[in-house]
């Protein structure tokens, strides 16, 4: 297949092979699980055991709510010892709903029903049973896995296109899964296609993982409608549009979704847990995250239930060989720094990244230069300089004009600054700026609404009342 060019991006040290080279390990049950309800795209899911409860691995914690959400399930088999806020997985540090769990050492599973064929299952039953199993995607988006398998209804999907690029330096999860699990990764994937309706079907792995390349095409060569694909290592190869833009040509247009040009793209890691779910019907209770950076001393891929405490990962590890400069979750380019080592690692987590003060290359900010190499990188063809000028001047709306909500949050622009601004972080700052200000617009747009109504209602009671007071006048005048 003809491989197609995106715009932009940047090349960085990959810093993957101490974690790439070895085979994935598998943490021992912590002494706690701290089960955020929110580790999803969409509403969080709604709590239905309580306190004091013993469940069993794999049992619905908590089931979803709305059209964008996804249940929550037991890691494993324990007592439920408080339900209720802890430290988020996000820089902010704020408090989210969570079912705390105190393991039994037992890891009793619930009875399950595997499907004896799990394709002679209809596109709309494979999307329920991703669904309740609880399966989002494990790139790091987070997004409800059956919400995209659903969109197969309302549109032609003819390509579906499995991401293996791990563009992020140091992550290299997804790279030991395809080696290690290929062949149930290419079931996963001929299950989704399935669901999907899809024709075609492209893996694209990037040129720097040979080992997976081998592996998956070994795999992938009893299915002829299955291609994988060598792409190029140029980062942000993993981003879904310019993934779509270098497979298939196509661009995605700003502010539409890669399904209404026909395309759907998942994550590797989210392919195994398709096919863990409809073969075996057992839901997302664990990953696989890649514990590396210079300060972690023994960096590797870790299979972790979901609510493990970070410090635990580290801990197995054997912790630091200094202290860290900056604790990621997820990679160095898009991760998020966290608030504190006690927060859990949860469905998105891809990867916990200890950086050294010589790996962050911290320095003093300068002015803008005006080099333009911001704009030479950005894959979206934005004008990044522009828009933190107008950021830095308060000028939030007109950086919104100039089309900062196309902006991928990538951090190429402040990776080749040679000014040091944090262009990415303005960025983000400025997109929960304008979220907040619609939250707040829409909040009084509603406050409106329950006024007028109750004035509406308070003119309609006067005016019943006056038409009362008028029918015992008339009345008592005959």
């Amino acid at each position: 297949m003809k491989i197609f060019r995106f715009r932009g991006g940047v090349h960085p040290e990959g810093n993957k092979d101490p974690t790439a080279c070895h085979p994935i390990a598998r943490l021992p049950l912590p002494k706690q699980l701290f089960i955020p309800l929110q580790q999803h795209i969409g509403e969080p899911a709604a709590p239905e055991v309580n306190v004091g409860e013993r469940v069993l691995k794999g049992q619905r914690l908590a089931r979803h709510q709305g059209s964008v959400s996804a249940p929550v399930h037991a890691p494993t088999s324990g007592t439920v010892v408080a339900i209720g806020d802890h430290t988020a997985p996000h820089p902010s540090g704020l408090p989210v709903q969570t079912v705390t769990l105190e393991p039994d050492g037992e890891e009793r599973w619930i009875d399950t029903d595997p499907v004896a064929d799990p394709f002679a299952l209809s596109p709309a039953e494979i999307a329920v049973r991703v669904r309740d199993a609880g399966i989002v995607g494990l790139g790091g988006a987070a997004f409800p896995a059956a919400v995209k398998l659903d969109a197969g209804t309302r549109h032609d999907i003819h390509t579906l296109i499995i991401n293996g690029g791990e563009c992020e330096p140091y992550l290299s999860c997804d790279d030991r899964l395809m080696r290690e699990g290929a062949g149930f990764v290419i079931e996963g994937v001929r299950l989704i296609a399935r669901g999907l309706g899809t024709r075609l079907t492209c893996i694209a792995i990037e040129d720097n993982k040979p080992e997976a390349l081998a592996a998956m095409s070994a795999a992938a060569a009893p299915h002829p409608e299955i291609k994988v694909l060598r792409v190029p290592s140029r980062y942000p190869m993993g981003s879904e549009k310019q993934l779509v833009r270098t497979v298939t040509g196509l661009e995605i247009p700003a502010g539409r979704l890669s399904a209404e040009i026909g395309v759907s793209v998942h994550n590797v890691g989210t392919a195994l847990a398709v096919c863990r779910a409809l073969r075996f019907a057992k839901p997302l209770v664990s990953r696989v995250v890649t514990v590396g950076g210079g300060a972690i001393r023994q960096p590797r891929n870790i299979v972790v239930p979901m609510g493990t405490p970070v410090s635990d990962l580290i801990d197995f590890c054997g912790g630091f060989t200094e202290q860290p400069t900056r604790i990621l979750m997820g990679g160095p380019m898009m991760g998020q720094i966290l608030p504190a080592l006690d927060v859990p690692v949860v469905k998105g987590t891809s990867g916990i990244i200890a950086l050294t003060a010589a790996e962050a290359h911290e320095a003093s900010q300068r002015a803008c230069l005006h080099c333009g190499r911001c704009v030479d990188v950005c894959p979206v063809g934005l004008v990044p300089l522009d828009l933190a000028a107008r950021i830095r001047a308060g000028r939030i709306d007109d950086a919104a004009d100039l089309g900062m909500s196309d902006c991928l949050s990538c951090g190429c622009c402040s990776y080749v600054c040679p000014a040091h601004i944090p262009l990415a972080h303005l960025f983000n700052f400025a997109k929960g700026e304008i979220t907040n200000r619609r939250e707040a617009q829409r909040k009084a747009e509603e406050t409106r609404k329950l006024a007028e109504a109750r004035q509406q209602r308070l003119a309609a009671q006067a005016a019943a009342k006056a038409a009362a007071r008028k029918s015992v006048t008339s009345e008592t005048e005959q």
